[in-house]
């Protein structure tokens, strides 16, 4: 899918404090329909888990495209992968140990696999719940927020998201404010990619992002934006 969608949209800014460490990839869409997944789906799924399976299996982190990269983008915000790993790192940690990805919704579940796939961390999050423009910056003292599986997430050095209302995300863990549900329709899809991959590499994954939510979510792509 061409990724010629208008230029509008939420506004996104980047604090200097991150400008030459990471590129941002925000994508707009709207009048989704989380309902169950075709036949087809669970087959390109199984298909892409397979493949890394026979490819990766054994091999360690560093050796492993796109880990290593968003492995060295933490060291550069002083924080430890192996302790706060990155969200694609941990879905293909699933993988590689036989445990599949989450069955969550159409959504959530073709988001993974495009993150699963491309290696760069990935949030999704219900547009109509993000207020205001969106900023990626370093936590601050006291910032966290209620996570999707309730614990608190603490955020003070790390790398987020926030909007009007305080953070709503990270490349490891994101809110249960702006969580997606299966009642949502206007989504909100954002890339957290090393800067030496944010050429093609974050332009075929947002591409692929497009392509599924179309696909599996009827959803119409409205904005496509990139930040560095």
């Amino acid at each position: 899918m061409s990724l010629q969608a208008r230029i509008q949209g939420l506004n996104l800014a980047v604090d200097d404090a991150l400008r030459g460490v990471l590129a941002i990839g925000l994508l707009e869409a709207e009048g989704a329909v989380l309902g169950a997944l075709p036949p087809t789906f669970a087959e390109e799924r199984d298909q892409l888990t397979a493949r890394l399976t026979a490819r990766l299996a054994g091999k360690s982190p560093a050796d492993i495209p796109g880990v290593a990269e968003t492995r060295a983008l933490f060291h550069q915000l002083d924080l430890d992968p192996t302790k706060t790993r990155p969200s694609s790192e941990a879905l293909l940690r699933r993988v590689l140990q036989g445990k599949g990805l989450p069955q969550v919704n159409a959504a959530v579940e073709g988001c993974n696999l495009c993150s699963l796939e491309a290696q760069i961390p990935l949030g999704l999050y219900d547009r109509d719940q993000v207020h205001g423009g969106v900023r990626a910056r370093v936590g601050r003292e006291g910032d966290g927020y209620p996570g999707i599986r309730k614990q608190r997430v603490n955020l003070s050095g790390r790398l987020l998201l926030s909007d009007d209302e305080g953070p709503f995300g990270a490349p490891t863990s994101d809110s249960l404010r702006t969580a997606v549900t299966v009642k949502s329709c206007n989504l909100l899809v954002v890339l957290f990619c090393p800067l030496d991959r944010a050429g093609s590499d974050l332009t075929a994954a947002l591409e692929h992002v497009a392509d599924r939510l179309t696909r599996y979510c009827s959803a119409g792509v409205t904005a496509v934006r990139v930040a560095r």
